[in-house]
């Protein structure tokens, strides 16, 4: 199993949280199974490798300036971005084996609370993301969080990277969504059908995510390489969002075309079983119905490859999501879901090998002044030269 020995870890600690004065206390996070949702093994080898990285960073607290480095585990929450418990516990003695119910009655309580208050770095390696309730508790405990859901072994290739270059592109991104007033995405579906969808830009700013958090007040994805921006959901009064038009996405065989209309999926116009389920799901969770993100991710040009876990595979190209946007700046947050547990952001990735019936063909930045600016072209981005492969 491929995993980050003591000086690895330094050096990746040092680059993703650059020192500042009296960030001296590192906390790591992991969600354990309960009797709803089970264990699996790369749920398992998560905990396993978490609780080495806690090893291992302890002897090298001092190089760090950390005076420590503390791992807690928490019930899961069921869904991904929903919000985190009330209270975890320390793992000095809690085995990865142990689930929620062992967990809990065997161990004394912390409050996420006093966690927030007492450290300021955070490794989040979760199986349900925790990417928007800490970039909400970042913001109001002034601290710097890495959410790595989902990571597994096969991510450590794309934490080598050369992140200043990852960066500047991510930096270039970001430029151009924030001086656009939309965006054009034409599709191609089984080479012959051609399907557009303008996302309303208006209102908003992207979001650089480059695996690098030197400043404090901030979480983010890790391993990444991308910029994001929320579209324009229509919360202004008397103003609401041009986004519109359709949006094609693949389910094993099966393309699913949802309608568009303001920032929503108000139906399916395709049949089948995928198709049935998603109409439901838009009928019922009218909040997932909300696209919440526009994502311009860079890996794929240095050879990274998808490995089936959002948190890196999103980090390759272009990916669309559903659902809440608060945690990026939108407007659709966990009061606008039926429940705590309906609560999710999901992300729908657009590339050849994971969904091999489409291809996106264009994607057209529309800005201030009206004149278009063609950044990818048939699945590739046309704004920079290639980049070396890993």
């Amino acid at each position: 199993m491929q995993n980050l020995n003591a000086t690895e870890l330094k050096k990746l600690i040092q680059t993703v949280f650059p020192y500042l004065a009296g960030d001296d206390r590192l906390a790591i996070f992991v969600d354990v199974p309960d009797k709803k949702v089970p264990d699996h093994q790369n749920w398992l080898q998560r905990r396993q490798i978490a609780k080495s990285w806690a090893q291992e960073l302890q002897s090298v607290v001092a190089e760090l300036n950390l005076k420590a480095v503390n791992l807690f585990f928490y019930p899961n929450v069921h869904s991904n971005n929903a919000d985190l418990p009330e209270f975890a516990f320390a793992g000095e003695n809690i085995l990865p084996e142990m689930n929620a119910e062992k967990i809990i009655n065997e161990n004394a309580k912390i409050s996420f609370t006093k966690i927030f208050e007492t450290h300021q770095l955070y490794l989040a390696p979760t199986e349900f993301s925790t990417t928007a309730p800490l970039k909400l508790m970042a913001k109001k405990y002034n601290f710097r969080a890495a959410t790595m859901p989902g990571f597994m072994p096969e991510m450590i290739p794309a934490m080598r990277l050369d992140y200043d270059i990852i960066s500047a592109r991510v930096n270039l991104l970001k430029s151009l969504v924030d001086a656009a007033d939309g965006a054009f995405i034409f599709f191609m579906v089984d080479q012959k059908d051609f399907y557009k969808l303008y996302l309303d830009l208006r209102f908003r700013t992207g979001h650089s995510s480059t695996g690098l958090f030197p400043e404090r007040g901030v979480a983010g994805n890790l391993p990444s390489g991308e910029c994001y921006i929320v579209p324009y959901e229509g919360e202004k009064a008397k103003i609401a969002s041009q986004s519109a038009g359709f949006l094609p996405v693949q389910f094993e065989d099966e393309v699913v075309i949802y309608q568009i209309q303001q920032n929503r999926a108000v139906t399916i116009i395709t049949d089948g079983p995928f198709s049935q389920k998603e109409a439901e799901k838009i009928k019922a969770e009218p909040a997932y119905a909300n696209l919440a993100e526009l994502g311009l991710g860079v890996l794929a040009d240095f050879g990274i490859q998808p490995i089936g876990q959002i948190l890196l595979d999103e980090k390759l190209g272009l990916h669309i999501a559903f659902g809440r946007s608060d945690h990026f700046g939108g407007a659709v947050g966990v009061k606008d879901f039926s429940g705590p547990e309906k609560v999710e952001h999901t992300d729908r990735i657009y590339l050849p090998s994971l969904q091999n019936r489409i291809q996106v063909d264009r994607v057209e930045l529309i800005m201030a002044n009206g004149k278009g600016k063609t950044i990818m072209e048939r699945d590739e981005w046309v704004v920079w030269g290639k980049a070396p492969r890993a």
